[in-house]
């Protein structure tokens, strides 16, 4: 479910201060404005502008800066004017933050946008490895999902085809065991947190990545996992949900692609304490279990439970469908 971002009283009370401020001194300026024109106006005509007709160099020095802060008016009102479309299609993309590159005062953005979110109950990651989102130190949101009591993560079978793919698109000192180091880094920081309480669930998907995606409350940090090339590499869109408006924005399509991805019941479930990988039939139920690692596989199957009930005549009913072109 969509977890609704719900902000404390004391932070209410400050954007409601703060705009109460802000109009106080859009008043006082307009009202200042309004009381130094008589003013402003006397001193041009009476004392400043007879200087000027009599002295030819600061004419001219006058109107070169008229002109220039004309021009200067004109420009801004120019580029406002363009920047308009923009920043409705930004409102209506609900983008909210961007990452370009991962210089100091980008983190330093990103880290004023995380900073004053309210802690969140679920997070959901999918991601490849996970270890720039859980075990590395510098991770801005390591500290956001240390909080959150249900975190669920999908991460990349390091053992699978799809990761053999990976592997291949990217530079050579990028190996398989490095990305297997570092999915067990990150199986290593989420058994933390479960020692610590939280109610953590971690799956494993085969094929290829193509997004990575970080939801936290009403926010959603996504990243174009693109071939050949390092996803912390990539540029980092946040989006928001539109409480008024939910359809606009990018924020549920991201969100309801991580739940599909979630609910499908062929990336099988990580057992933490067997340390096992749990399939699943499409009611849900355990089929086989199998040994997380090997060399370049899963593993071996450990025990394959007898399907019994539904699944097992859903099942038979399969087989003897395959069965009748053959009997033809």
């Amino acid at each position: 479910m969509i977890v609704p971002y719900q902000a404390g009283l004391s932070n209410h009370w400050w954007i409601s201060l703060r705009q109460i401020l802000l109009h106080m001194c859009v008043t006082a300026l307009a009202i200042g404005i309004a009381f130094s024109l008589p003013v402003g106006a006397r001193y041009i005509l009476y004392q400043w502008w007879p200087i000027v007709a009599e002295d030819a160099n600061l004419l001219m020095a006058t109107e070169v800066v008229l002109a220039a802060v004309l021009v200067l008016l004109f420009n801004m009102a120019g580029i406002a004017w363009e920047n308009r479309s923009k920043v409705r299609m930004t409102d209506l993309a609900s983008l909210v933050h961007v990452r370009q590159s991962d210089s100091w005062l980008a983190r330093w953005r990103e880290r004023r946008l995380v900073k004053p979110l309210p802690a969140v109950r679920d997070a959901f990651v999918l991601t490849i490895t996970g270890f720039d989102t859980f075990a590395d130190e510098k991770s801005l949101l390591g500290e956001a999902l240390n909080n959150a009591y249900e975190i669920r993560v999908m991460l990349l079978n390091p053992y699978g085809g799809g990761a053999g793919k990976r592997v291949n698109s990217l530079p050579e000192q990028i190996t398989r065991q490095n990305f297997i180091s570092e999915v067990e880094s990150s199986i290593a920081h989420l058994t933390m947190l479960r020692t610590l309480g939280k109610k953590v669930s971690l799956k494993f998907y085969e094929h290829e990545p193509f997004w990575k995606i970080v939801v936290l409350g009403d926010h959603v940090w996504v990243q174009h996992c693109h071939s050949g090339c390092e996803v912390k590499r990539e540029p980092e869109y946040v989006f928001a949900l539109n409480r008024k408006h939910p359809r606009r924005g990018f924020f549920i399509p991201f969100y309801m692609h991580f739940l599909e991805q979630w609910g499908d019941h062929r990336h099988p479930e990580y057992d933490f304490d067997t340390s096992q990988l749990i399939y699943r039939d499409v009611y849900g139920k355990e089929i086989q279990r199998a040994d997380f690692g090997g060399d370049g596989e899963t593993g071996n199957v450990v025990s394959q439970p007898p399907q019994t009930g539904t699944a097992s005549s859903f099942a038979a009913s399969r087989s003897g469908a395959q069965e009748m072109p053959a009997s033809r």
